[in-house]
């Protein structure tokens, strides 16, 4: 694959696989629906690990089940690329959103909110553990804050 083809792709990727990029949209459908909020901070055209994120666990067949299920699911990127560059509205609500759950600007950086917005818990980096264990992970969280 051609790799100046590769972030652009990965961003509609990521819009057909059912990612939200509005805070407050998310969380209006996640009480509406009973669901939890995962928060991503990514850098889709320059943070190796967010690209290796979204291929080794959000693109899993386990996650993308659990998530339909159980999740809404918020991508804030902050592509570097000039050709990558986001909506100035997007750019906004990234900025938002990092400003609010990201003040160090961290990559990747995912946060697990309940519908409310409050932080359940968070990841720095690419999770170590396998994508049926960061599962496990999620449930574990939310089985103990009902």
């Amino acid at each position: 694959m051609n790799k100046a083809f590769f972030p652009l792709f990965s961003f509609v990727y990521l819009s057909i696989a059912g990612w939200h990029y509005n805070m407050t949209e998310a969380r209006q459908i996640a009480q509406k629906e009973h669901k939890y909020i995962l928060l991503n901070f990514s850098g889709s055209d320059w943070c190796g690990p967010c690209i290796r994120m979204r291929k080794e666990i959000f693109d899993n067949r386990s996650f993308k089940d659990f998530a339909d299920s159980a999740l809404i699911l918020v991508n804030a990127d902050f592509p570097r690329m000039k050709k990558n560059q986001l909506s100035p509205k997007q750019q906004e609500l990234n900025d938002g959103m990092a400003e609010k759950y990201n003040s160090q600007g961290k990559f990747p950086y995912t946060v697990l909110l309940n519908s409310g917005g409050k932080v359940l818990k968070y990841w720095e980096g690419l999770p170590e553990e396998n994508p049926d264990a960061f599962v496990l992970e999620i449930k574990n969280v939310i089985n103990g804050y009902r």
